[in-house]
């Protein structure tokens, strides 16, 4: 997984140097109630372009003292009906650390954050930095090794509703997530054609299979390979290079939904070479020393 470099952080945040960025203080007061899932300040609903990429950056600085090393990038703001409901004109990017990313059946606490949510989504695993070449899904599989289907657990940690920006700077709300078994990459027509076509339901098994939501694999931006361009090329903007075994998360395949105490959730990915299964349970909310 890559690191995430000091220089390239101060390098980043000396770019928004003239922007009103989110002082040292407020970062911390953040963090504090980051760090015991309880509701934040957050920075203010007023927030420039400018002032919130500074704020993320500086979390992601820190964060790793939270939530470990860096592993990859997440996209959001993938639809435009996001993207209205947010007010973004176009999708934004965020960092993902590894601590919290889970990869076998997971028992979660529903109150795992001070807002917390959860959402079908999916990852791709890197081969190497030419992703950011491509310019069509089959180029870009030449640049993979795997996609892995993902429940993304996001913790809002501002009451809403909230701007684009508001979520910018607390990095895309981002806490971890749940990882299903790898698929391997084929770089072929055949593989790209899947990855559009797939669809993923997602149903509680704790009521007799009721269905929260089900989506096909081209609601992220008509295939979610154009997600991972986007986002591949957007990072190569910031100054980032991605590297062999970082992970890009592409978006929400179905809307957040918010996590109940005996919640079982399972995520059905039929199309997907093996049609992959994904499963996790809410549990009992536990004392965070609120």
């Amino acid at each position: 997984m890559a690191g995430l470099s000091t220089c390239l952080l101060s390098f980043s945040i000396s770019a928004f140097a003239q922007a009103e960025c989110p002082d040292d203080a407020a970062i911390a007061l953040y963090l504090a109630a980051f760090s015991k899932g309880i509701p934040a300040a957050g920075f203010g609903p007023g927030l420039s372009d400018e002032d919130a990429e500074c704020a993320k950056f500086k979390l992601a600085k820190q964060l790793p003292k939270h939530l470990g090393a860096l592993s990859g990038y997440k996209l959001g703001f993938v639809s435009q009906a996001s993207r209205k409901l947010q007010g973004s004109e176009q999708p934004r990017w965020g960092f993902m650390f590894e601590r919290n990313l889970i990869d076998i059946l997971a028992v979660i606490p529903a109150n795992f954050g001070a807002y917390p949510g959860f959402d079908a989504n999916l990852l791709v695993e890197v081969k190497d930095a030419g992703l950011a070449d491509a310019a069509t899904p089959l180029q870009a599989l030449q640049h993979l090794e795997s996609v892995i289907p993902f429940v993304e657990l996001s913790d809002a940690m501002i009451p809403g509703p909230l701007t684009a920006n508001e979520l910018v700077a607390t990095n895309l709300s981002f806490r971890g997530g749940i990882k299903g078994a790898e698929v391997p990459v084929q770089a072929t027509q055949a593989f790209a054609d899947a990855l559009a076509a797939f669809s993923v339901t997602m149903v509680d098994e704790s009521r007799n299979g009721q269905v929260l939501g089900s989506a096909r694999g081209d609601v992220l931006m008509g295939h979610p390979l154009n997600a991972a361009i986007l986002l591949a090329k957007a990072l190569r903007l910031a100054g980032i290079s991605l590297k062999s075994g970082d992970v890009l998360c592409l978006g929400s395949l179905i809307a957040p939904q918010p996590p109940r105490v005996g919640m079982k959730i399972k995520l059905l990915y039929v199309g997907l070479p093996g049609d992959p299964e994904l499963e996790l349970e809410f549990s009992e909310a536990f004392d965070r020393g609120r």
